[in-house]
């Protein structure tokens, strides 16, 4: 807590000594800058080398070119001097630069999650869309992830905060991130060309030519980076894996352009891009107590398993099964040694290819702009992974084919806007059509040593420890094998005549080898079409009304065809099910065939074809009223309404506990296809602000609440990813939504009834009626971001963002007021995960003459100091990440007009270590008894791992342009 106080205190006193956080686009002559954007050029006002060193900032945040201080919207605008001095080369890297802004990335870049206030989609399950939209010069990218690769030449990045609809083509409940690239240049020739080297062997060359072709009205440009890097995790276990390190960089990015103007009337726009990444990614590491106190013992690796012939209450059984089938114990230690453990023949290797090509162009029709953007974008993305993250083989994905997501997207918007009635209105209207076609591929299998795992888990676990052999087949010494069976003279069985079978089912799991997934495939075509306008009513001279309106109509069909060679499972149901009536058997009977047919992996599914479909119609919008009382000074207030389309979990664990066969359910598994459905996310806000700018000063505060309804969370309990929309309920659940009756050894546990065992006790307390669900999710807080730039060559920004944002008490899962799944139990009234209460950034840019040589200097640093988050969905204490601060740093030499520059660069300058996304550790979940001696962390006996924030980098940058 005292950390946090001082961060806080230094994050105030930042902005008390250095207002910012406003970018500029900076000339460095001091003439009025001309920026240009949405097919219009909008000149600066009101710059004199007296009173602004900087000029304006022109965003298009509401359709049309504006000057930043004018537009009663939370938006950040961010330069491509401010991303260069950063190192900020694609998307994630705008935390340092954005408060409001968080980008991490988990299991595959090609779904990373972006958050804005502290809420955004989590997870990488690709059914479920992104709350922060992202789009790259007017084209709607498919999920945030995309934009992980490289950004090439950029104009600005605009961050808009809060939920949008009714000016950009798709939705987005929590915010947008804008990016505009680059326009060529249609008067002369220009080119530049930059090369790094920095440590783990990192090279970047990026170059650029751009100017006009004859004079014809046609001008192009064309931008190349070229990256490669080692990884920050390092291979040591020699018989480990493919690769000898992990997250790595390899990747290639063009962008090509052609802009054609033939009258003053007409620009076009014609752009293709194409990125290749050939990498290995994403590793993770287990947690440990000396990482993280909160951890217990969890993890901790001195913790024999046997005391006396019986369970060790103070050891994790878990750690030491994996111990005795090959897991080094130094992996239980020190994750910030970024040592990797791979099992063999197991690899991270993944290829990702994203092309595109768009259409922008803009018409003059008299008094009005016609606006098209027309995009079509190709993504294809496959991934292996050692999915356990141990060298111990239990779960994996095969590269090259393993697991693929292919997204075939085409968008259609268009836009009419102008002014009416002597420019008392500012009015637009328009329209936006996409089909999007998304096929994910799956081949999720059982390695070679989870049988064994798994036998060993639950005889390790429970009153059978005395028998434990993880060499001997079931994990059944010979003489437990002989007492179980009911083969010793005179000692019965302690299952009775049910002996025989319970030693066969034991068996049966350890022959779980290399069975699971053979071809696993989804299929959902989305289309959406929408009608919106936004429309600005000048009242006065110092007061306007903004009015928005959109309805949106979705649809989505949904098929997946399962294939599975899993056969053991379906004997495990066969042979155990008739025990689970038996209240002294069904607790092992469950177990056993639960860890048999894990995530519903059974050859049941082998060739079983699903289907579904859903229809959503939603009517979204907004309303501003903004107020110059004086010429330097707006004030707003504003209310929206957002949202983001409801879907299909596109993963199979989710149809069905896995206990009872699909054959059991009426109708089969086709009648289980609704279970994948999620409803639609959206977002009730309010917001209060000022923007106040004079001279060199720049200072704006937001005021903001926003109410989600139906926030869709994706978490991974340690065996299944569970989807569930939050809602919250009016009434009184008295603890139903913090129920731990499921919990064997929890102060609350209650039995399942004998003539259902995998009943769910706590569904019975944690109802709601649907006529009492209102929104789950509050975020509320304060932001505020200033600039100052008191001369030509210093620029200082700082923000500051106090979010709190929340669940309710009284949670249910869905619109119906149906229970949160146990999992979920601490949700209530805590904050989400990856929200940070308070964070604070700044940067100062300071770029002196040298003498009169004509040589200038660069130095920079920025810092993002973030205050305690739990970075689990499912809010485990063990996920908790305390605050830290990052500092990036740039000190270099430029030449006259900046046609050359040589730079020295460092990013996270000071090491600080942290978790991006702690979480369970797959299939590592133990038993839950009241023996254990950390009760007070819910979890039991669950290892945990995590993805780690990227150490220190630096190097030393080259750049030139002619």
């Amino acid at each position: 807590m005292s950390r946090s106080i001082w961060m806080m205190s230094a994050g105030i006193a930042a902005l008390t000594a250095a207002p910012a956080f406003a970018q500029n686009n900076s000339t460095p002559t001091g003439e009025p800058s001309q920026v240009e954007t949405a097919g219009e050029v909008a000149t600066d006002r009101d710059v004199t080398p007296t009173d602004d060193f900087g000029g304006d900032i022109v965003v298009t945040a509401q359709g049309r070119a504006q000057i930043l201080q004018d537009v009663p919207l939370a938006v950040s605008a961010i330069s491509a001097e401010s991303l260069q001095n950063s190192g900020a080369t694609d998307i994630r890297q705008l935390n340092q630069l954005a408060p409001s802004l968080l980008v991490s990335s988990t299991g595959s870049e090609a779904n990373g999650s972006a958050r804005i206030r502290g809420i955004g989609t989590v997870g990488d399950n690709p059914g479920l869309e992104s709350s922060v939209a992202v789009f790259i010069d007017g084209v709607y990218r498919s999920r945030s992830g995309i934009g992980l690769s490289e950004l090439g030449e950029i104009e600005r990045v605009e961050v808009l905060r809060g939920p949008q609809g009714t000016l950009f083509g798709r939705n987005a409940s929590a915010g947008i991130l804008n990016v505009i690239s680059k326009k060529p240049n249609m008067n002369e020739f220009e080119g530049f060309g930059e090369l790094t080297y920095g440590n783990y062997d990192f090279i970047r060359a990026s170059g650029g030519l751009t100017g006009p072709l004859g004079a014809s009205g046609l001008g192009f440009r064309l931008d190349g980076v070229y990256v490669q890097r080692d990884g920050f995790y390092r291979v040591v276990n020699p018989t480990g894996g493919t690769e000898n390190r992990v997250n790595d960089r390899d990747r290639f990015f063009v962008r090509g352009q052609l802009l054609f103007e033939p009258s003053d009337a007409i620009e076009i726009r014609l752009i293709a891009d194409y990125t290749k990444r050939d990498e290995s990614c994403c590793g993770a590491v287990y947690l440990d107590r000396a990482t993280n106190p909160r951890i217990g013992n969890l993890n901790e690796p001195a913790n024999p398993l046997l005391v006396g012939g019986t369970v060790n209450p103070n050891g994790n059984n878990i750690i030491n099964v994996l111990r005795d089938l090959g897991q080094p114990v130094a992996s239980f230690s020190d994750p910030y040694s970024r040592n990797l453990y791979i099992s063999p023949g197991r690899s991270y290797r993944g290829t990702t290819e994203d092309k595109g090509i768009s259409l922008n162009a803009d018409w003059t029709l008299g008094g009005a702009t016609l606006s098209s953007i027309t995009g079509y974008r190709a993504y294809d993305s496959d991934q292996g992974s050692d999915t356990d993250y141990s060298s111990v083989d239990l779960l994996y994905r095969a590269a090259d084919g393993g697991s693929s997501r292919r997204f075939r997207t085409f968008s259609q918007e268009l836009r009419l806007q102008g002014t009416a009635f002597d420019e008392k209105l500012d009015w637009l209207v328009g329209g936006y059509f996409a089909d999007e076609d998304l096929t994910v591929r799956d081949n999720l299998r059982f390695g070679t040593q989870y049988g064994r795992f798994a036998a060993c888990r639950v005889i390790s676990g429970s009153a059978l420890a005395q028998f434990y052999s993880p060499t001997s087949t079931g994990c059944l010494s010979p003489t437990g094998r002989a007492v179980l069976s009911g083969g010793v003279p005179g000692v019965p069985s302690p299952f009775g005549p049910a002996g025989p079978t319970i030693v066969a089912a034991f068996d049966r799991l350890d022959s779980v080898r290399d069975r699971g997934t053979t071809s696993d495939r989804y299929f959902q075509n989305s289309r959406n079409f929408a009608f919106f306008t936004h429309n600005i009513f000048h009242l006065s001279d110092t007061l306007s009304f903004t009015a928005g309106l959109r309805y949106t109509n979705e649809r989505k069909r949904f098929n997946a065809t399962f294939g599975n060679d899993n056969t053991a499972c379906v004997a495990q149901q066969a042979a155990l099910l008739p025990f689970l009536a038996n209240a002294g058997l069904a607790p092992t009977a469950a177990g056993l065939i639960g860890l048999t047919c894990q995530g519903n992996s059974t050859a049941e599914l082998n060739g079983v074809t699903i289907n579904d479909k859903r229809k959503e119609n939603e009517l979204t919008g907004t309303g501003i009223l903004s107020w110059k009382p004086v010429q330097n000074l707006m004030l707003y207030a504003s209310y929206s309404r957002g949202y983001k389309a409801g879907g299909f979990n596109l993963d199979r664990s989710a149809l069905k506990n896995p206990v009872l066969p699909f054959s059991a359910t009426p109708g089969g598994v086709q009648a289980l296809a609704s279970s994948l459905q999620f409803d639609p996310e959206v977002n009730t806000a309010y917001e209060l602000g000022a923007k106040f700018g004079r001279g060199p000063v720049t200072v704006n505060v937001a005021l903001f609440r926003q109410d989600f309804e139906s926030f869709q969370l994706n978490t991974f309990n340690g065996t299944v990813f569970l989807v569930q929309t939050v809602n919250g309920c009016e009434s009184n659940l008295n603890g139903g939504d913090r129920d731990q009756s499921t919990l064997p050894g929890s102060p609350n546990f209650v039995a399942p009834p004998a003539a259902n065992p995998i009943a769910n006790p706590a569904a019975l307390t944690g109802a709601c009626p649907a006529g009492d669900v209102g929104y789950g999710v509050r975020s509320e807080g304060i932001e505020i971001e200033t600039s100052f730039r008191p001369t030509r060559d210093l620029m200082i920004n700082a923000g500051l963002t106090y979010a709190n944002t929340r669940y309710r008490d009284q949670l249910v899962g869905n619109l119906r007021g149906t229970p949160l799944d146990p999992a979920l139990r601490l949700l209530p009234g805590s904050n989400l995960s990856n929200a940070p209460k308070a964070v604070a950034t700044a940067s100062v840019a300071w770029t002196p003459d040298i003498g009169d040589t004509g040589l200038s200097g660069l130095f920079y640093v920025d810092s993002r100091l973030t205050s305690d988050y739990n970075t689990g969905s499912d809010l485990f204490p063990q996920k908790e990440q305390s605050s830290y601060a990052l500092f990036n740093a740039r000190i270099g030499i430029r030449g006259p007009g900046e046609r050359w520059a040589l730079e020295l660069w460092g990013q996270n300058i000071f090491n600080q270590n942290y978790a991006q996304v702690a979480f369970n550790s797959p299939f590592q979940e133990g038993a839950r008894t009241a023996g254990f001696t950390d009760p007070q962390f819910p979890g039991g006996r669950q290892i945990f791992s995590a993805y780690l924030g990227e150490p220190r980098t630096y190097g030393l940058t080259g750049r030139f342009r002619f």
